[in-house]
């Protein structure tokens, strides 16, 4: 019995240890994001719409033709950057790619535009890398694309 005890006791331990520094626990950075983008816009005199889900988009050339759709492939120009100014993913030969895949920014802020077009999106981390970032992109990260439209296939 004392040994069932002792065993039952490593277990709960070992189970309160492996949960109490759970680094798999998702962090909310909504407010915080707001805040830095918010301030962000402020410190470079810019004026942005701002969706429902927290999205802020510029467009500063209107571009011809039809808004992508979900189902459509895009050819982009753009580079990734935070808002220290610290680029993160460049490329300025225009790069194809289905929308459908990419990140959740992309998806609702990429049929703003319209071929030709060209402006910014600002992403927060729940639109972009979450709160466990990938390679570059440190968890929680807003992230900020200038943006442009080559075509739409």
């Amino acid at each position: 019995m004392k040994n069932i005890i002792y065993a039952l006791l490593v277990i709960a331990i070992t189970l309160f240890i492996s949960c109490s520094g759970d680094k798999d626990e998702v962090k909310d950075f909504t407010a915080q994001n707001e805040k830095e983008i918010v301030d962000y816009l402020a410190q470079n005199n810019l004026t942005a719409q701002r969706t429902e889900s927290g999205l802020h988009y510029i467009i500063t050339k209107e571009g011809e033709g039809d808004h992508p759709t979900i189902d459509s492939t895009v050819t982009v120009i753009y580079k990734g950057y935070f808002t220290n100014g610290k680029v993160f993913d460049e490329n300025q030969e225009g790069v194809s790619f289905a929308l459908k895949n990419l990140i959740p920014g992309w998806k609702e802020g990429i049929p703003f535009f319209k071929p030709g077009g060209e402006g910014m999106l600002f992403v927060p981390a729940h639109l972009g890398y979450g709160s466990k970032g990938v390679k570059a992109v440190p968890g929680g990260s807003v992230l900020i694309f200038d943006i442009k439209l080559v075509s739409v296939n």
